[in-house]
């Protein structure tokens, strides 16, 4: 008796995947392409991925609830995104245009721009603001072929907003086809009149634990960089957040080299992030803690800043993630843009891209059941592009190449 199948995808131009497997063991340092493709999912799992003769044999589309005939196409794992701020009220394109002419990160924040202002507005929003506007920028992910998406909170810098925050990213969660992974970011900057070291205290002993309690966190993140927090003051935090269940992640060498990035492999960080200014010490310090490198092309290209040297990471055999770093300061929520920034900007090969956009990502939230990958076992998380060939997607720039994406084995975006 033949099978009954959720999901079947057929006839791709290709099907790529990396081929490590996307469980944290480092392997995945090839991108398998499989010509004439086809996927079979079945309860939200990869059940088959082969050669469409071989899967459809098995599975055939006629007898599945629904079937996606992808000819001329290729189908991707959907993207992971491992950094963004998605969640925020209020608005900075005035910003934009001062950057254009000169104004630096640190100018517009001295003067009260920057993080600050959005602290403000968001203070002031309501819950059911937040979650609309995150919802919005949730579908446009989508969209742009993203299935699993870290969002921090840190425009609260304190107990009340961070918590509303991480509220209206839960709420958000509930209602999206999404996968959305949260991160308590309390550091994220030093509120207004604060004095740092008083700050840290609060965010240790008052925000840390009622997040902790109410549950609505997996990951704790520190901006650790001059002017902010200092090493010292981001360890205190990132320890403080792992006796309370809380992974460390870090936001490190951004502007300067402080040392964050020994930090995170100190601490076991799930990540550390940005990394503009990070040494081959600092490379080497993360390959062999096996905490992940997350750059942020998208970040540099909006700042107008050197890009993270790519080729280091290769040349140390350190596989990096990519994420958009999505924020009312680097405002694209499209992973598909910053594979074409890898590429063009850091030089990275379009197979590189394409894993740090997705297994290598995957590892960066701790995902280790295949997220990231087209194997048996893992999610059905799909993105199907209207090109022949993956290496178009940073080829052909500018435009989304993305048609149909796929969460747990169901059709959820389509052009």
């Amino acid at each position: 008796m033949e099978r009954m199948t959720d999901l079947v995808v057929h006839d791709a131009a290709q099907v790529v995947t990396p081929t490590g497997g996307g469980d944290g063991d480092g392997s995945d340092d090839e991108l398998e392409v499989i010509e004439n493709g086809a996927v079979a999912i079945e309860d939200g799992i990869v059940v088959a991925v082969g050669p469409t003769t071989d899967v459809t044999r098995a599975h055939p589309p006629e007898n599945a609830t629904e079937s996606v005939d992808a000819t001329g196409r290729t189908v991707l794992p959907g993207f992971v995104d491992p950094h963004t701020h998605a969640v925020f009220a209020g608005d900075r394109v005035d910003e934009f245009t001062a950057k254009l002419a000169g104004a630096s990160y640190q100018d517009i924040l001295e003067e009260g721009g920057g993080i600050l202002r959005t602290v403000r507005a968001t203070r002031e929003a309501e819950r059911a603001e937040l979650v609309a506007n995150l919802l919005e920028h949730l579908d446009t992910m989508l969209a742009h072929g993203t299935t699993t998406v870290e969002v921090k909170s840190g425009y609260g810098l304190d107990v009340e907003t961070e918590l509303k925050l991480l509220e209206a990213i839960d709420e958000a969660a509930d209602q999206h086809p999404i996968d959305v992974v949260p991160t308590f970011m309390g550091a994220h900057a030093v509120p207004e009149g604060a004095d740092t070291e008083e700050y840290v205290d609060r965010v240790i002993e008052e925000q840390l634990p009622a997040v902790a309690d109410a549950g609505l966190a997996e990951f704790c993140d520190v901006f650790c960089e001059a002017g902010v927090f200092s090493v010292s003051q981001s360890r205190r935090i990132l320890e403080a957040g792992q006796e309370l269940g809380l992974t460390p992640k870090i936001h490190a060498e951004e502007f300067e080299r402080l040392g964050g990035s020994q930090l995170a492999a100190d601490c076991g960080a799930a990540s550390a992030d940005h990394l503009l200014q990070a040494t081959d010490e600092d490379i080497e310090a993360l390959g062999e803690a096996g905490v992940t490198p997350v750059l942020l092309p998208g970040t540099a290209f909006s700042l107008g800043a050197p890009y993270a040297d790519a080729a280091a990471f290769e040349a140390a055999d350190v596989p990096v993630a990519l994420a958009t770093d999505f924020n009312p300061n680097c405002f694209s929520q499209s992973m598909e843009s910053v594979v074409e920034l890898a590429c063009n900007g850091m030089r990275m090969t379009p197979a590189a891209a394409i894993r740090g956009a997705t297994s290598i990502a995957a590892r960066a939230v701790d995902r280790t059941d295949g997220t990231g990958t087209i194997r048996e076992g893992a999610p059905g998380d799909l993105a199907i592009a209207t090109v022949t060939n993956y290496q178009h997607i940073p080829y052909n720039f500018g435009v989304s190449n993305v048609q149909t994406v796929i969460t747990d084995g169901t059709v959820v975006h389509r052009d």
